[in-house]
């Protein structure tokens, strides 16, 4: 609906009809529309000069389709029906056309397809109401070939021409209706029942076969890697059964080795609802897994994953998981159609279920490396920072879906730089490189001017002057269901190739910039793990040759170094417990500080709210609007403290202080082995400093919690953990009932009314807010220990290695005093060979990564 062109005749024809002073503001397209509908409606009853009971009923049944009881828009329907037929505008074709000048042609078709329902109501169709029905349809510039379909569908006639039938059917393609209301989406949908279906086109082919190359190779290269750690770890196993290596080094390789077993691609398909992204991941897996229909469908997280066996597993909120049937995930993974059409937040908030993973052994993507995290739409979410931040986290690729029909609205573009910001680890200055955008139903749009207009709008936005996404073919226009349909039907077509171009996207992306950085990384930390070992092996040489020895007096300055080690340990434990109980009290001293002031803050970013919704059309909606707005700000404001003040000053003063201790317990410790170094013509500090080296790595992410998100992030995340289930459900009920308790639709002051409603929700969203405050202040606490549990969870593998060093070299000693000249030879000749082994092993995993 181009609302733009909704003048100063329609806002005060509305008015007269209703009998209330609207603004320009108050009229929203589905006000336009229903009393368009009112209009149509109206003129096929009274054409006839009569109007029986029956028809009245009709009248009512089709129009309460559109509200609920006692709801305001129940009320203004019968404003609206009492205004018409008092005005008579039925009769008046010029301001009909006023009315109607904003609605889409496919809004003006289903209008008409009320009408013949009406007057089809009664079995027949009479002749004055059919001859209504085609001048009205005239005027508003509707095909008269389409009238057949609707005259057909509600007389059961049949021979109808497929192509008009089908052109109707384009047109009243559910996902047009959006901007209306899903109950419009819902009422194009049950119109479609009624008209007779397309005949079926039964394909000859089989369906297309989805392959992944590139990604398979990367797979190959990876489970190469993956049986050269598995030979790397039974070298360590061997040369730590004959006590040439310690079992901190064998745990280490675990480590590697899991880490390495269980790398995937992670792909999150996320934006609002009804955009097609269950469809999308349909048509990734060449099988329609996700449930999918045109009203919001998908109600929780769903991770897709390959698996031995296809098998579905529930994970609770509460920690349980269940295996669950096909039939079942089915139900679990959808929304119901009452909460699709109503009450969305509610159900979506009492939600139990944490994630579904849907494992299968068939999935062509997941086969070749992929785990795929369908998510719920997060327009109306009441989790919102929540799900986008689990959704997120460890992503290597974001596909965020529009519609092309009503591309990137305001919530879409405050979703993408929310989007931007959480892929960027918290950072908000730069573009996204993992970021693709799909513009999806772009079969909807006939015109090829159109469809560029659409282009233009999206790269406009998206590459402004602080652009959303960095790369090429970044951006797509698809028709995902299309694309399904050719895979499943066998038949290529255009839509099919738009496709596989942005498939291909995905995939190269994958491949050659995400998967070189894996590979990359997986060699560093190997190269680097090689050479730890080759010195601890190469020590053990040493030691048999007897180029390092130990006196007893040397024995027992070792024995008195572990004591001192364990001792730094303690020390920095101890150290750790003190700082995190002072900063966790500043913290939470500086929070009772920042809340002081916080509903001025929010009071003044209130003025800012806005909404496409009507206090008149859709109460609820505006006040889910709004009270999702109060939640964006609180959670900025949230963002914003534990950004600034918990991590860049509070934690930044006690880390630093932390961070010095650390450092000068570990130089100790490396002064120590500097000095065995010199005594026995040993190598530990070496080895130490390669330890030291990848704790320092650790370090330089210290502030990180979850997934580069941030300490602000973290704490703006749990917001409605905070305050609880139904946190949106609770502010609505609260709000429509002062609202209903303090005047009516016929006193209202539509300004002083969105007024009241943003400070209505500021105070019970800062009520519930404080009702929860001990919440926010234990997850500071949470983070405050996080922080430094980590750094001491880093030193005590530092600490424990430096004690196997000394331990090993104890245990050396002792093994070669008690062997022959013969067994010290084979050992020395047993250690080269292993040395040499894995010397290969390293250029193999180096000729690996090079290939890839």
């Amino acid at each position: 609906m181009n609302t733009s062109v909704v003048g100063k005749e329609a806002v005060d024809l509305l008015s007269r009809i209703t009998e209330k002073n609207l603004s320009h503001r108050d009229v929203t397209p589905p006000m336009i529309f229903l009393a368009s509908l009112v209009t149509v409606l109206l003129g096929v009853i009274f054409i006839d000069g009569k109007v029986a009971e029956e028809e009245k009923k009709i009248l009512l049944a089709t129009l309460y389709r559109f509200s609920t009881p006692d709801s305001e828009v129940r009320k203004l329907t019968h404003l609206m029906i009492k205004g018409v037929k008092e005005n008579q505008l039925y009769r008046k074709s010029n301001d009909l056309l006023t009315l109607t000048a904003s609605l889409t042609e496919s809004q003006r078709l289903l209008l008409i397809g009320f009408g013949y329902e009406m007057s089809a109501a009664d079995g027949e169709m009479d002749s004055r109401e059919k001859s209504y029905l085609e001048m009205l349809s005239k005027r508003l510039n509707i095909n008269s070939q389409h009238l057949a379909v609707f005259e057909a569908a509600f007389t059961h006639q049949e021979n109808l021409d497929s192509t008009i039938l089908e052109e109707v059917r384009f047109l009243l393609e559910p996902v047009r209706f959006q901007e209306l209301d899903t109950v419009f989406v819902k009422a194009a949908r049950d119109m479609l029942d009624i008209l007779p279906a397309l005949p079926e086109k039964k394909s000859t082919q089989k369906p297309i076969a989805i392959s992944y190359d590139e990604l398979k190779k990367f797979q190959e290269h990876r489970l190469q890697l993956d049986n050269i750690c598995n030979q790397f770890f039974q070298i360590l196993q061997d040369c730590q059964k004959r006590n040439f290596i310690s079992e901190t080094f064998i745990n280490e390789a675990k480590a590697i080795w899991r880490k390495n077993q269980s790398e995937r691609f992670r792909v999150a398909v996320v934006g609002e609802f009804s955009q097609g992204k269950s469809t999308l991941l349909n048509a990734l897996l060449g099988e329609e897994i996700q449930p999918a229909r045109e009203i919001p469908c998908s109600s929780t997280v769903t991770v897709l994953k390959y698996g031995k066996q296809k098998r579905v597993i529930c994970v609770y909120k509460d920690g349980r998981e269940e295996e669950i049937s096909f039939d079942a995930y089915q139900q679990k993974a959808s929304l119901s159609e009452d909460a699709a059409i109503d009450c969305l937040s509610d159900e979506l908030a009492q939600s139990e279920i944490e994630e579904i993973i849907f494992e299968h052994p068939d999935l062509e993507l997941c086969k070749s490396g992929v785990e795929i995290v369908d998510s719920p739409g997060l327009n109306e979410h009441p989790q919102r920072t929540a799900i986008t931040q689990k959704l997120l986290k460890d992503t290597d690729a974001a596909i965020f879906l529009t519609n092309a029909s009503r591309p990137l609205t305001q919530g879409e573009r405050d979703l993408l730089h929310e989007i931007r910001v959480y892929l960027n680890g918290g950072k908000d200055d730069k573009p996204a490189d993992n970021l693709f955008i799909a513009c999806n139903f772009i079969d909807l749009i006939r015109t090829a001017k159109g469809k560029e207009q659409i282009q233009q709008r999206i790269t406009k936005f998206v590459q402004a002057d602080n652009p959303l996404i960095a790369g090429e073919n970044r951006i797509h226009f698809i028709s995902v269901q299309a694309a399904l349909d050719a895979i499943i039907n066998g038949s290529k077509d255009a839509y099919l190739s738009d496709f596989n171009h942005f498939v291909s996207s995905i995939e190269n992306f994958l491949r050659f910039e995400r998967g070189e950085l894996k590979l990359k990384r997986l060699n560093l930390i190997l190269n680097t793990f090689h050479q730890k070992c080759d010195k601890v092996l190469n020590q053990a040489q040493n030691t048999i040759e007897g180029k390092i020895k130990i006196s007893e007096t040397d024995k027992k300055e070792i024995i008195e170094q572990i004591g001192e080690i364990s001792g730094r340990d303690i020390k920095i434990y101890t150290l750790a417990k003190t700082l995190k109980k002072e900063a966790s009290a500043k913290a939470i001293k500086c929070r009772k500080e920042w809340y002081e002031t916080l509903r001025d803050r929010i009071s003044t970013k209130s003025k800012s709210w806005h909404s496409e919704h009507s206090p008149v059309w859709s109460q609820n909606q505006l006040i889910k609007d709004y009270t999702n707005q109060f939640i964006r700000d609180l959670s900025l404001e949230i963002d914003e403290w534990g950004t600034k003040v918990l991590k860049d000053v509070i934690l930044q003063k006690y880390i630093k202080f932390f961070d010095a201790n650390i450092k000068h317990e570990l130089d100790e410790i490396q002064a120590d082995f500097k000095n065995l170094d010199i005594q026995v013509h040993s190598d530990f500090s070496s080895q130490m400093q390669l330890s030291i080296d990848g704790i320092n790595d650790d370090f330089k992410g210290f502030m990180g919690i979850g997934g580069g998100i941030g300490i602000g992030g973290a704490l703006a995340a749990g917001l409605l953990v905070f305050t609880g289930v139904g946190f949106i459900a609770v502010i609505v009920a609260s709000v429509a009932a002062t609202i209903a308790g303090s005047f009516g639709l016929g006193m209202l002051d539509m300004d002083g009314l969105h007024d009241k409603i943003k400070m209505k929700i500021l105070e019970e969203g800062l009520k519930k807010f404080d009702d929860s405050i001990d919440k926010l202040d234990s997850k500071i606490n949470q983070i405050v220990n996080k922080v430094f549990d980590t750094k001491v969870e880093s030193v005590n593998k530092i600490i424990a290695q430096a004690i196997s060093l000394y331990e090993n070299l104890l245990e050396q000693q002792e093994h070669v005093s008690s062997e022959t000249i013969e067994q010290r030879l084979a050992d020395k000749a047993w250690i080269s060979q292993k040395r040499g082994e894995l010397e290969r092993i390293q250029q193999d995993i180096k000729s690996i990564v090079e290939v890839s």
